[in-house]
């Protein structure tokens, strides 16, 4: 008996439309998936990815180990590319690999003509020493994730067609939704009553922006915060989940407030003030489920 034929890799061959989108099978791209507009894009995924899993996506799958292999040609009719493939956690050597991997994206993306690259960055590498911060405030990350994506960004300093996005919490994929699904939620309670006040985003506002920030007709800093206006309290998403949580008494270096000014987003991108009504709408909508 002959074994059987190992399964071709899915990978785009014909026109795409839409963006080339690194880092699909994230968090961020798992739920930018399931709400990202007119069913479009050219999703990247790793080798060994399940098929199923590819085949639940939208538009069209490309196959591609970023690191460990060149591109594959890619289709004509990409609008730009979003770089969200990134390492989160692990050493500082794992960590590096933040700046390895946006690197070869921005090679691939000058290699293929493509004039417009997105970069996830993050909101980490402020730090913690401000409540309220904009693309200038000095850089002070304390956590090695936040320094790592800062070397990214020095990294693609100058780049053409360059813009690190620095994004505030993605609503559905932050800590505090993971903690809402996996178990006993519990929050740091202020001396107001209140627990911690954050900049959010949701994954359709987020597809939203970064479909508008890709129109060649956008002339983009090379460095943008990116969070819908306002801040929400985590204990007011979790009371408008439903999801039941504890609080203790928030210790003396809890950070109460972190907002992200977004004025220079809204100047590109009008957007309206965010909710937590809203933030859950959107989660659900982008598959989150409490249990």
């Amino acid at each position: 008996m002959q074994n059987p034929q190992p399964e071709p890799p899915v990978t785009a061959h014909t026109d795409a439309t839409g963006p080339l989108i690194l880092g699909a099978t994230g968090k961020v791209g798992r739920a930018l998936a399931k709400v990202w507009p007119d069913g479009a894009g050219l999703w990247q995924h790793r080798p060994g990815t399940a098929r199923p899993v590819i085949a639940g996506y939208p538009g069209q799958a490309l196959e591609w180990d970023i690191l460990g292999s060149a591109p594959p040609p890619l289709p004509r009719g990409i609008s730009g590319m979003v770089v969200l493939a990134g390492v989160t956690d692990g050493d500082d050597t794992a960590l590096e690999r933040n700046t390895d991997l946006a690197l070869a994206a921005v090679e691939a993306a000058k290699t293929a003509g493509i004039e417009r690259v997105l970069v996830a960055s993050t909101q980490a590498v402020y730090g913690t020493d401000s409540a309220r911060v904009n693309e200038a405030t000095p850089c002070k990350p304390t956590a090695p994730y936040g320094r790592a994506k800062r070397a990214m960004e020095i990294a693609l300093s100058g780049l053409p067609g360059v813009t690190c996005l620095r994004l505030g919490n993605v609503a559905g994929c932050d800590s505090l939704f993971r903690a809402a699904q996996n178990g006993p939620v519990t929050l740091d309670r202020f001396p107001d009553g209140h627990g911690p006040r954050r900049s959010y985003i949701g994954p359709e506002t987020l597809a939203h922006v970064l479909t508008r920030l890709l129109d060649p007709a956008l002339t983009l800093p090379p460095i943008l915060n990116v969070a819908s206006p306002g801040l929400v309290g985590m204990d007011a998403i979790l009371h408008a989940a439903q999801v039941p949580f504890e609080t203790r008494a928030a210790p003396a270096h809890a950070l109460k407030t972190l907002e992200m000014d977004v004025s220079k987003l809204l100047g590109l991108v009008p957007l309206p003030q965010v909710s937590a009504q809203s933030l859950v709408g959107e989660v659900r909508r982008a598959g989150w489920r409490a249990p």
